[in-house]
């Protein structure tokens, strides 16, 4: 059977991100969804939030599972057997920042192959970022994430919620 990894730090996991995932769980006998853990990138999320909220938006793939790391990739992969790294790509800067990293994955670990999938076109503009910023204007974003991502992002972020001085 074959493992793939697919990690970033999902804050929040988006839509696209998801849609990688389910192209992912029909390619492959096994997904790892892994949430990378960098101490120095400052997040909106703690690392439980996003491995929960990324439990919940995958719940229902079998063969798709969630786990988190603070080391490198490759490490996590070879510690689990994977063969495969996964990575989502938007548009042409995803893609060009995609290739520098699976050059330096392969020189790292030759034995584990990166494949580039990309999420569905009407998806191709959403991002973690994005979704953060959208939030903060009072925007909705429940056509972008999962229910679930929404509401914690409002929670967070939405000025209409915050209390009145």
């Amino acid at each position: 059977m074959t493992i793939a990894v697919y990690a970033g730090s999902f804050d929040p996991v988006t839509a696209g991100h998801l849609s990688v995932v389910r192209q992912a769980a029909r390619l492959f006998g096994h997904v790892v969804v892994v949430v990378a853990i960098n101490p120095a990138k400052n997040t909106l999320l703690s690392p439980d939030e996003r491995v929960a909220l990324v439990k919940e938006a995958v719940a229902m793939h079998p063969n798709v599972s969630v786990a988190w790391t603070e080391g490198l990739i490759v490490d996590y992969a070879r510690a689990i057997g994977a063969s495969v790294l996964l990575r989502g790509v938007r548009g042409a800067t995803d893609a060009q920042f995609e290739t520098e990293l699976a050059q330096n994955n392969r020189a790292l670990a030759p034995e584990i192959s990166t494949l580039f999938l990309p999420a569905e076109a009407h998806l191709a503009e959403v991002s973690s970022s994005g979704l953060k910023q959208r939030v903060s204007r009072g925007e909705d974003v429940s056509a972008f994430c999962p229910p679930t991502v929404a509401a914690k992002l409002r929670e967070r972020l939405d000025p209409s919620l915050r209390s009145q001085p």
